[in-house]
């Protein structure tokens, strides 16, 4: 309330009816800018200009935050394609693929929460979560049946589910592009378009396998410590568990890396180094550059499936790298990136830079979630099929 005016009594400041809806985006985007766990109520109460207190008069806790903008970004594909006006079946696809990339494009700098921050929610908000986008991808499912009546649900639901995360890849870069939007419904028409992809058989309870451990201290301790950042995240992984994992005490893991976040460093190190090797004996072994960029799709695709854990440390847990190792490791992911649009450019050499480099998010994008979603992977034989689903997008 502030002071009385010259006329009358006091004068109320009246609070924005969007406050509530203000905070969930501001902590949306630094969600995805810096992870859950590097993001406080005050820095987010400071970016919507209001003082930490506020923020709880709308939420109880940081979590609540988390919760109502995951809520929001699927509430806006859902939104999105719930009332298509079309009349023919390819039509209403079209309408739902169009609306789905205006959405992405709009919503890029939180759309992200789908794809990591998402694991931090309770069992309860991810069984919500996986409901809701399940809705989606059966939006998407029945008409895609219609105009392909040779695809099984289960093969069409793959295929929805690349579309999807070829809209979903604009949140894991800033690249830009003319006409983003339509570039991307291409993609998801040539995804939706390709062969029916091959499901594994249904897989039953095989007995549990003990895994064959590391013979190098320093090595054992950075696999568990991997496995478990995966599985818990960063920040919810102590130094004392990793340590417990490895058959150690906690003084012992200091012998071999100085923090936690060197342990980190060293897996980042890892991969790159693993990521960088492998492309470049793809394309050493090529004849010529389509044969190149074919290489290299399945030396991501075989680096993808058969370093999981890995991979995913790899592209969710950056923000809490130390800084020097972080813009170090930055520009070998750029690098790599780049990598993949000068052999894209060469094959396709009418295609302007900017869109090849959207391609080719898309295309890392796709076999990323596709391994992460555990459709396939590297003992079911079927890696050469999501290579195909990414050399689509690349030739969309």
């Amino acid at each position: 309330m502030r002071p009385a005016a010259s006329g009358g009594g006091p004068v109320t400041t009246k609070r924005p009816k969007d406050r509530k809806d203000r905070i969930a985006l501001a902590g949306a985007e630094l969600f995805c800018e810096r992870g859950y766990h590097g993001v406080s109520v005050d820095e987010i109460a400071a970016v919507v200009g209001i003082s930490g207190p506020a923020v709880y008069r709308h939420f109880p806790n940081k979590y609540a935050i988390l919760v109502h903008a995951t809520r929001e970004v699927v509430g806006a594909l859902l939104a999105a394609t719930a009332d298509p006006q079309a009349t023919t079946t390819q039509d209403i696809l079209d309408e739902l693929l169009t609306a789905l990339a205006g959405v992405a494009v709009s919503k890029r700098r939180v759309a992200g929460l789908y794809q990591w921050e998402g694991r931090y929610l309770t069992p309860e908000h991810q069984r919500e979560f996986v409901a809701t986008l399940d809705t989606l991808v059966g939006r998407l499912v029945g008409p895609l049946r219609e105009l392909r009546p040779d695809l099984t649900a289960g093969q069409a639901a793959l295929l929805v589910d690349a579309a999807l995360s070829a809209f979903g890849s604009v949140s894991t870069h800033r690249a830009t592009a003319t006409g983003t939007e339509q570039l991307l419904t291409r993609v998801a028409w040539t995804l939706l378009r390709t062969e029916a992809p091959q499901l594994p058989p249904q897989r039953h309870a095989t007995p549990a396998t003990t895994p064959v451990r590391p013979a190098s201290r320093r090595e054992l301790l950075l696999s568990e410590a991997i496995r478990l950042f995966h599985r818990h995240g960063y920040h919810a992984v102590a130094v004392e568990d990793i340590g417990r994992a490895a058959g150690m005490q906690a003084s012992s893991v200091y012998r071999y890396f100085p923090s936690k976040a060197d342990l980190l460093a060293a897996a980042y190190y890892r991969a790159t180094d693993r990521l960088t090797g492998a492309t470049t004996a793809a394309i050493a072994e090529a004849s010529d550059p389509a044969d190149a960029l074919r290489r290299v799709v399945q030396a991501y695709v075989a680096y993808a499936f058969g370093q999981s854990d890995l991979v995913a440390v790899y592209l969710a847990e950056n923000n809490n790298l130390p800084d020097e190792d972080r813009h170090q490791l930055r520009g070998a992911q750029r690098s790599h990136v780049e990598e993949w649009v000068r052999l894209v450019g060469t094959v396709r050499p009418n295609l302007p830079v900017a869109d090849a480099r959207v391609l080719v998010h898309a295309a890392l994008n796709v076999v990323t979630d596709i391994g992460r979603l555990g459709r396939f992977d590297r003992t079911s034989g079927y890696d050469a099929q999501t290579a195909r689903l990414a050399l689509a997008v690349l030739r969309a």
